[in-house]
């Protein structure tokens, strides 16, 4: 019977993503999830002011003890360069306070548009126990809004390499190269070997 472990999220985008992310592998045999069961549940969640690690553990702590299980959580955040990497974990504040044109005018007098996508997953098996965490980055720049505007600022991070944002890509393409990815492929690692 498979272990269940809930991720932490209200967002159906995000969920999707994570599920197939989590089926990839270079053999069936290589998901997780044949052994574990992945859920989502919306749970309200104190916001604390910290570092990306500080903030992804609280998260996952008090996920853990309000739950009474196995939980998985996210922190996505976005750094630009010209900024010393904030907005970092706040960007989904400033998002909502000034939108992404405003996130894209914040650049305009530097030269620099470099930003770090950053996602942080942290697991806790339940209440009292250790967060593990498992973090990746896409190194990137930020642009004038192309593609769709539904999820968060895809569609103003273009990843080095390619000249498209987040948003204008397949989504293969994307769940293939993005942070949420390299994170990812970490925590499928971890639950394959445990």
């Amino acid at each position: 019977m498979a272990k269940i472990i809930t991720f932490v999220t209200g967002n159906q985008n995000k969920l999707n993503e994570v599920l197939a992310i989590l089926k990839e592998g270079n053999s069936a045999d290589e998901s997780p999830l044949k052994k574990y069961e992945i859920v989502n549940k919306s749970i309200d969640l104190e916001e604390v002011q910290g570092t990306i690690d500080e903030v992804t553990i609280h998260k996952a702590k008090s996920a853990a003890e309000q739950h009474g299980g196995p939980v998985l959580v996210e922190d996505t955040c976005l750094g630009f360069h010209a900024f010393n990497n904030l907005p970092g974990p706040y960007i989904k504040w400033f998002l909502k306070s000034i939108g992404l044109q405003g996130l894209v005018d914040m650049l305009y007098k530097f030269e620099d548009k470099g930003a770090s996508a950053i996602c942080t997953f942290g697991y806790c098996d339940g209440p009292d126990t250790e967060v593990k965490l498992f973090q990746g980055v896409t190194e990137g720049r930020i642009v004038e809004s192309r593609g769709p505007t539904n999820f968060g600022w895809d569609s103003i991070f273009q990843p080095n390499g390619y000249d498209q944002t987040y948003a204008e890509m397949d989504k293969n393409v994307k769940n293939s190269i993005s942070h949420r990815y390299k994170a990812l492929d970490k925590v499928r690692d971890y639950l394959k070997d445990n």
